[in-house]
């Protein structure tokens, strides 16, 4: 494992936001859902496109916190440009659980 410097942590944008609308992304080739996510008033509404369809309902996702990296350029996954992404954990059988704060906290707050 190669170690950073604190410096080079700080550069990564790890933030809160709460889910606005989750969705079936049809067009995916690997099943995923289209995430908007908002992560307050500095950063807007970001698109994601997550593979999290194994542990999660689009109906159970909407209003739910979750943690995004949200400073990478975007990507574009078949028609659509994912903007942030997403973080969790792949389970020993491969299903993603997602990383949430345990308490609600203010969307846009950067981990600490």
């Amino acid at each position: 494992m190669d170690a950073i410097t604190w410096q080079e942590f700080e550069k990564v944008e790890l933030r809160v936001g709460t889910v606005v609308t989750a969705e079936v992304f049809k067009e995916a080739r690997r099943p995923a859902y289209v995430l908007h996510v908002d992560f307050g008033e500095e950063i807007g509404t970001l698109k994601s496109s997550a593979q999290i369809t194994d542990l999660y309902q689009p109906e159970d996702l909407v209003g739910s916190q979750v943690v995004g990296v949200v400073n990478f350029p975007p990507k574009q996954i078949g028609p659509i440009k994912s903007q942030c992404l997403i973080t969790g954990f792949p389970t020993a059988e491969g299903p993603v659980v997602l990383i949430r704060p345990e308490r609600h906290v203010p969307n846009g707050l950067k981990l600490a």
